[in-house]
């Protein structure tokens, strides 16, 4: 595709992943800068529960086996939060893809490096609250982490820069998302309180992202609309390749941590809202058709939620009928 634009310096320039990268540079500088300013450093340990914490059995002669029992939080808690956090430990291959697409120069490695710090934090501290407060059964974590890294991760967008840029600003937002109902229904205040900090940082990401987005709608409108198109029709969490992720994305959709509805309420809408992108004007030939397509996607989208809506509140009145009988 080629687009006119005045920051190539020729009337009908072909835009690549290098150009836009250059292009995009002191946006990201911007950027970097502005999130430096409000992002603020935080201990995980201090979220972490440690006196709760016991030997488990192995080394120590007073280790104690795992139990259920001893869990504080809900059974859809524990499901979501190894979820959470086996998508959380695959940060080196999330790293390894950012750092190829965006490089580990000037002000977008500067970026890469200080998002990988960030969400570093994520898994240290998710893994010792689970670990200290008997939340999960460690033996199993640590065999789907296993399993988990071994499969490693490719993103459906590596080959694509663009691609890459819009789809994180919707996952940081779903994974924020994910963490803060996962916390809201944990029935665990620790958990909860825990779960709010990283769903700051992971805000803050979205926002970093929505506003490059935003960028790159301004230089190349018609690839940016395309690349979204094809971002939103065929979004997969970063955490599909785990072992029984259709399971457990099935019962975090029943849990209400994260569901069709949810998807397209709280993730989809939002920074397509924000954006403005469905009502955006000066499209060429392909991005209206981009643009068309993607309002259709979003009409079915709400069309299957509102469908799945119905099939919870049926659900939830057969539980109810069951408990009061």
């Amino acid at each position: 595709m080629t687009i006119t634009s005045p920051h190539l310096g020729s009337p009908s320039a072909a835009w690549t992943d290098a150009r836009l990268l250059y292009a995009l540079e002191e946006v990201v500088e911007t950027e970097l800068n502005r999130h430096l300013k409000v992002a603020k450093d935080w201990m995980p340990h201090e979220y972490v529960p440690w006196s709760d914490a016991r030997n488990f059995p192995g080394l120590f002669e007073d280790g104690e086996a795992w139990g259920k029992e001893q869990s504080k939080v809900t059974e859809i808690g524990r499901i979501a939060l190894v979820v959470n956090l086996l998508t959380e430990d695959n940060l080196p291959s999330y790293h390894h893809e950012i750092a190829a697409l965006f490089g580990r120069d000037g002000a977008w490695g500067t970026w890469v490096h200080r998002w990988t710090a960030e969400e570093g934090r994520h898994g240290i501290v998710m893994r010792d609250y689970l670990l200290a407060s008997r939340a999960v059964d460690p033996d199993k974590l640590e065999a789907f982490r296993m399993a988990h890294m071994n499969e490693g991760f490719e993103s459906d967008n590596r080959h694509s820069m663009l691609h890459t840029v819009a789809y994180v600003a919707f996952q940081e937002l779903a994974t924020r998302v994910s963490h803060r109902n996962t916390g809201h229904q944990s029935g665990d205040p620790v958990c909860d309180r825990m779960l709010a900090r990283i769903a700051t940082d992971e805000n803050l990401h979205m926002v970093f992202y929505r506003n490059l987005l935003k960028a790159a709608f301004e230089l190349a409108p018609d690839l940016t609309m395309s690349a979204v198109r094809d971002v939103v029709v065929n979004f997969r969490m970063p955490g599909h390749g785990m072992p029984g992720f259709e399971r457990a994305a099935a019962q975090m959709a029943i849990g209400e941590v994260y569901n069709m509805r949810i998807h397209h309420d709280d993730v989809m809408q939002p920074v397509l809202r924000h954006l403005k992108v469905l009502e955006m004007d000066g499209l060429g030939p392909e991005g209206l058709q981009a643009q068309e397509e993607l309002g259709f996607f979003m009409g079915g989208l709400d069309a299957e939620a509102s469908k799945f809506d119905e099939k919870l509140a049926a659900r939830k009145a057969r539980m109810a009928a069951r408990a009061a009988g």
